[in-house]
């Protein structure tokens, strides 16, 4: 007992006992109890319960809902616990439910067996399909593919391949599907990250994945493929998760009631799976305003880490294009999860957490749904009647086609407020119903959204927003550019011009409209008479500060030329981004060094296409040296060598003496020369064509900036943020002139264009109630349009083209010259063209070829502003192939007519105290 009297031993005394107790209990827990209490914990379990947040809804400058919200139910599934017999069973109960019910399954695996038992990757198919739109081999690489697109729209090369991209993006409009960090494909990388997820080698078929996946799972063995395919399915969006395994994946939205009724109950036998209440994205008016609101789309590979990182679910909807797409961190909500105890039948315990799912914040946009649903109509009877001749019916008076013109079948219309920038309107035709995509579009749909024909970039294209994205020759709607050039250097307004017809340089023309078609003129006209008539010749005067009638100075006080004037159009926004928070297409205004860039890769796509016309046999079957002499030639356009000089170059070439001076002139004349600033291109750039090209978007701004007095707003389609109020507003860029009544002077020409006596549009105007400004421009669209197959239009026309050939011949050279040079004859279509022009020999051309094509019909501007003597509203719009620029002018009016009644209507609105109600 003297041993228990020291406090040491009492301590380790109490430590053996607890230890004793601890131990003595866990034996009882875990084998005299242990089978009681595996059963108890099997009975209960906790299950999570995602609820997906609703989306911020989108309203108009009033209020009026453009993008909410409906009630949906729909299927979860989670894996938990469950081992891979019992989730594989639960998945195929689930799977034959929806199907019997008629219910679409969310299938995003990327494996598909077709009916025949073959299988293949989406990804490869997606590639593929991509690679014939763009006429280009099936067997190409992404780096093939890039530098094809380079050499088609004649990048510098000079510029590294992250530049490349830029340029295509920026300047052509043109996003090739391709990493140019890794040259790969996206669909390729999103094929390596499925098949990374499992560990599997890059380079297994589709049918040793599918087998790999099959075992992995552990699917019955007893089971069909497309059974098994069916379980794979919800098996692929589960592992998909990631880290994030533990939030429920969406197999199915908007399921029906018969599906809901029959989950419910059987609830009990599928432990898994969850019917839940959610909301789903909504477009009321349809098809209105589709281009400015986008769509949305699934996660893709690529973007999952991105989104999950963010807290998104893999199978939630995200904006892809507009509004959608721009402020998706903001419509985006907080989804809700609820944490709830339940027995082995399903039957609710007790409720552990309940986060509420929290809405997304509301947006208002500037954007009147009246006017807009106005100008999508004018729009779309505009281009009907085009189609037919037919009469453009309306309350201000109808309007005549003269003239029908049948592949009138795409355009837009752009309103801004003046004061503001605001984006009052803005509709492209054609248009799609944005509800297609709102729980995922189907194969059938997204293909009657396609391009009917890839090879014509005119062709309808539903997606495509024309107004933002589609940059085109302005006509004479540039001329106003010319005009603030003109006074800023001195010129008179009210001076008088001899119109004489036509310019010549060198043995080309230069004229008006009357001289080109009647040989006739305009007369003595001042600035508002030339606006009003819209002479070339005038604006030709006073865009090089001459008189070429009778051939002295103008006498400026500054020099004027073509930098001067891209400088004041760069000014009005023209080759800048306007600021507009969509994706919008940005070509910069002309330049020397991009015209310098131009001709040298035009000159060495056509040294390549006649390589073996020109060059001995030693060069071409040498590819790497032919390259090197052609590149060689192509060095020489900024030095632009004497012909003399040519001549003993290219005979070191290994050029074929006989076409040693045919190779001479054709890179002399036809691209040395022409590959600097000439007159014509001041000429031809002074009334919008040449190098200019520019948005409807851009066009709208710069007629806004001119009703602004020369003040020029960033372009908005954000109005105002639930609980923060309208947008504050950016301080707008003055134009730098000498003196502002240049803008008057402007606009008085411009009404006169309405409202004068020789006016173009004073028929249309005639029963307006309001004085207008504005311009109409008729762009050329150069070129002819190409067919979808150009092989077979050379098979049917061949006999036209040269009658002395067969198609067998043409077939034999064709695949002669996609054998032996698959690098430089990317198709067959370009294979075909190339035969047949070799066994010509020289006695036919490219032109030659091209005859019996469709050439594009003009392209039809209208820019206007009202009222005239104080502007609130401007518009453009653009008809494709629409003929002249008077044909647009009926969809203005209708715009500008609805706004000014809108206006009366609403001018004691005030939406900061519509978003406080």
């Amino acid at each position: 007992m003297r041993w228990i009297k020291f406090r040491q031993n009492q301590i380790q005394l109490l430590i053996f006992v607890l230890m004793f107790v601890l131990i003595f209990r866990l034996f009882t827990l875990t084998v005299v109890e242990g089978t009681h209490w595996d059963e108890a914990a099997q009975a209960i379990s906790i299950k999570s319960v995602y609820t997906s947040a609703p989306r911020g809804e989108i309203l108009d400058r009033y209020g009026r809902l453009l993008a909410g919200n409906r009630p949906s139910f729909t299927v979860q599934f989670s894996q938990g616990n469950l081992d891979d017999e019992t989730l594989n069973e639960q998945i195929a109960t689930v799977m034959s439910i929806l199907e019997k019910n008629g219910d679409t399954v969310i299938d995003n695996l990327p494996i598909i067996l077709n009916d025949d038992g073959t299988f293949y990757y989406t990804y490869d198919k997606a590639i593929e399909a991509w690679l014939i739109s763009q006429d280009m081999p099936i067997s190409y690489t992404a780096e093939d593919a890039f530098n094809e697109l380079r050499s088609r729209y004649g990048v510098d090369e000079g510029l590294d391949k992250y530049e490349a991209q830029i340029e295509l993006q920026t300047v052509y409009n043109v996003f090739p599907p391709i990493s140019v960090v890794n040259m790969k494909f996206l669909e390729q990388l999103n094929k390596e990250s499925f098949l990374g997820r499992y560990y599997l080698d890059y380079d297994l078929t589709a049918k040793e994945a599918f087998h790999k996946l099959r075992e992995k799972f552990k699917i019955d063995s007893g089971l069909s493929d497309e059974e098994a395919r069916k379980i794979m399915i919800v098996r692929n969006e589960l592992a998909s998760q990631g880290y994030y395994s533990y939030i429920p994946v969406t197999i199915a939205q908007e399921i029906s009631n018969q599906t809901v009724v029959t989950l419910e109950e059987i609830g009990s036998e599928l432990s898994a799976v969850d019917v839940v209440a959610e909301s789903v994205r909504y477009y009321p008016n349809g098809k209105t305003a589709a281009h400015v609101l986008g769509y949305l789309g699934q996660i893709n590979e690529s973007e999952k880490e991105a989104y999950l990182e963010k807290g998104y679910n893999v199978s939630d909807m995200v904006g892809k294009e507009g509004i959608e797409k721009a402020f998706e961190d903001i419509l985006k909500g907080k989804d809700g999860i609820k944490n709830v105890e339940v027995n082995a039948f399903g039957d609710l315990v007790r409720t552990i957490s309940d986060d509420r799912p929290e809405k997304g914040t509301d947006i208002y946009l500037t954007i009147d749904l009246e006017l807009q649903k106005t100008a999508e109509e004018a729009l779309e009877q505009a281009l009907e009647k085009i189609l037919t001749a037919g009469t453009f019916e309306s309350i201000y008076g109808n309007y005549k086609y003269g003239r029908k013109y049948k592949n009138a079948n795409v355009g837009c219309v752009v309103a801004l407020e003046v004061e503001t920038g605001d984006v009052l309107a803005m509709a492209s035709y054609p248009s799609f119903d944005p509800n297609l995509f709102a729980t995922g579009i189907s194969k059938e749909d997204w293909q009657s959204l396609q391009s009917e024909n890839p090879r014509d970039p005119l062709s309808p294209l539903p997606l495509f927003n024309v107004a933002a994205r589609t940059a085109v020759q302005p006509g004479s709607t540039f001329k106003m550019v010319t005009a603030t050039a003109a006074l800023d250097s001195g010129l008179d307004p009210k001076r008088k011009l001899r119109d004489g017809g036509a310019v010549k340089v060198g043995n080309r023309t230069y004229g008006c409209i009357l001289w080109n078609m009647y040989r006739g003129n305009h007369g003595y006209l001042n600035l508002h008479e030339a606006i009003e008539v819209s002479c070339n010749y005038y604006f030709f005067d006073i865009a090089v500060g001459r008189d070429f009638y009778r051939g002295g100075s103008l006498g400026y006080n500054e020099e004027i030329n073509i930098d001067k004037i891209t400088h004041f159009a760069e000014q009005y926004g023209l080759g800048l981004p306007t600021g507009i928070e969509i994706t919008e297409t940005v070509i910069p205004v002309p330049s020397e060094a991009r015209k310098m860039s131009a001709m040298k890769n035009y000159l060495k796509n056509v040294l390549i296409g006649r390589a073996e016309l020109y060059f001995v046999d030693e060069v071409i079957q040498d590819k790497e040296l032919l390259m090197e002499q052609i590149n060689t030639i192509v060095s020489w356009t900024e030095e632009n060598p004497s012909r003399n000089t040519i001549i003993d170059r290219l005979s070191k070439l290994g050029i074929k003496e006989d076409k040693i001076e045919t190779v001479c002139d054709l890179c002399k004349f036809s691209y040395f020369n022409q590959a600097t600033w000439t007159l014509g291109d001041e000429l031809n750039i002074s009334i919008g064509q040449g190098e200019n090209a520019y948005t409807p978007l851009q066009m709208a701004n710069y007629v806004a900036t001119i009703g602004n007095d020369g003040k020029r707003n960033r372009v908005s389609l954000l109005k105002a943020i639930e609980g923060e109020g309208s947008v504050e507003k950016e301080e707008p860029v003055e134009i730098e002139v000498k003196d502002k009544n240049y803008f008057k002077e402007i606009i008085e020409g411009m009404r006169r264009v309405d409202h004068g006596p020789r006016g173009s549009a004073r028929a249309i105007f005639a029963n307006f109630p309001v004085q207008v400004a504005a311009k109409t421009g008729t762009a050329e669209r150069a070129g002819k349009i190409n067919p979808p197959d150009e092989a077979e239009y050379l098979k049917q026309n061949l006999k036209r083209i040269n009658p002395s050939l067969t198609w067998e011949q043409v077939e034999e050279e064709m695949k002669r010259l996609l054998k032996e040079y698959p690098d430089v004859y990317t198709s067959h279509n370009s294979a075909a063209r190339q035969a047949v022009l070799n066994l010509s020999r020289d006695r036919i051309t490219a032109s030659t070829l091209d005859a019996f094509k469709e050439d594009y019909d003009n392209f039809a501007w209208f820019v206007a502003m009202a009222p005239a003597e104080d502007p609130k509203i401007a518009v453009a719009v653009l008809l494709f192939q629409g003929g002249s620029g008077g044909y647009a002018g009926p969809v203005a009016r209708e715009v500008i007519g609805k706004y000014l009644e809108l206006d009366k209507q609403y001018k004691d609105y005030n939406l900061d105290t519509s978003i406080s109600q």
